[in-house]
C-alpha cells in the first residue's frame, strides 16, 4: 500500500515534519508489523530523520549543508539548480522505518523530514507499508 503525502514546502531550502502524517499512514494500513518506506519522488528533495524537539538543529543542518553544496559554484546544469540536486543526494531520497505493533519505531527525539532544495513548491512525500 502507497499512499502520498502532499508538503508545501518554503522557498529555499527547508525541512518540512512529517512524522504525523507518516505515522497517520501507518495507523490507517492496520498493519501491526512491518515495514515503512518513506520516499521522495523528486530529484531536488530528500527524506531523513532527525531531532524534532528543537527547532535550531533543522537551522544548523539547512546551514552546514548550504556551506558544502553552495548555491554557485560553477555548475554546469542549465536548470541552475544543480545544488538542489546535490544537496537531494546526499540527504538520500529514502529512508525505511520498522512498524512495531501497529507504530512507527522512532526514537524519543526523532522526527521524520522532508528536505526541499528548490522551493518553494508543492511536493509529495511517498509512505509504502510493508506487512501484515
Amino acid at each position: 500500500m502507497t499512499v502520498a503525502i502532499s508538503v508545501s514546502t518554503s522557498p529555499g531550502d527547508s525541512m518540512s515534519d512529517i512524522s504525523s502524517g507518516v505515522a497517520a499512514a501507518v495507523a490507517d494500513s492496520d498493519v501491526k508489523d512491518g515495514l515503512c518506506l518513506i520516499s521522495s519522488p523528486h530529484t531536488t528533495a530528500g527524506i531523513t530523520i532527525n531531532e524534532n524537539a528543537d527547532p535550531d538543529v533543522k537551522t544548523d543542518m539547512m546551514m552546514e549543508i548550504g556551506k558544502l553544496v553552495p548555491l554557485s559554484d560553477g555548475y554546469l546544469h542549465m536548470e541552475g539548480n544543480s545544488a538542489a540536486h546535490l544537496k537531494a543526494t546526499l540527504t538520500g531520497l529514502s529512508v525505511t522505518l520498522p512498524i512495531s505493533e501497529g507504530r512507527l519505531v522512532l526514537g524519543t527525539w526523532q522526527g521524520i523530514y522532508f528536505c526541499d532544495f528548490d522551493g518553494p513548491r508543492q511536493r509529495r512525500a511517498l509512505v509504502t507499508i510493508i506487512g501484515q
